[in-house]
């Protein structure tokens, strides 16, 4: 794992980081944005670019981004709503498109503007 996409990004998903990934490993799901680990070069463009600093390296020891550490290989790994099969690692993100799906732990999250 290097990089991780936290809360931050819940249903606001900028997306000024996918313009400066050099591998195309930053993928949209339904209502946040993830980092495919098995795809991240480590090379830390996409930190500085994102205005709601919602992105992390999973080294750093802060709590608030560490569940997401679990959601992004989930993402990754498990069949999501509406699939037949694991996104796995498809060499790029542009060749998949938007994903109408999120991990569990973010469908579980309250959406903004919720009272829930």
């Amino acid at each position: 794992m290097t990089f991780v996409i936290g809360a931050p990004c819940v249903d606001v998903m900028d997306r000024s980081c996918l313009q400066e990934c050099p591998v195309d490993c930053i993928y949209e799901g339904e209502r946040k944005l993830y980092i495919n680990p098995a795809e991240c070069i480590d090379c830390g463009a996409c930190e500085p670019a994102c205005p709601v600093e919602a992105i992390a390296s999973d080294r750093d020891d802060d709590e608030d981004f560490e569940p997401f550490v679990a959601d992004a290989i989930e993402f990754f790994q498990t069949v999501l709503p509406g699939r037949d099969e694991p996104i796995g690692s498809p060499g790029g993100a542009r060749s998949l498109g938007p994903v109408a799906a999120d991990s569990s732990y973010v469908r579980a999250m309250p959406r903004a503007g919720s009272d829930h």
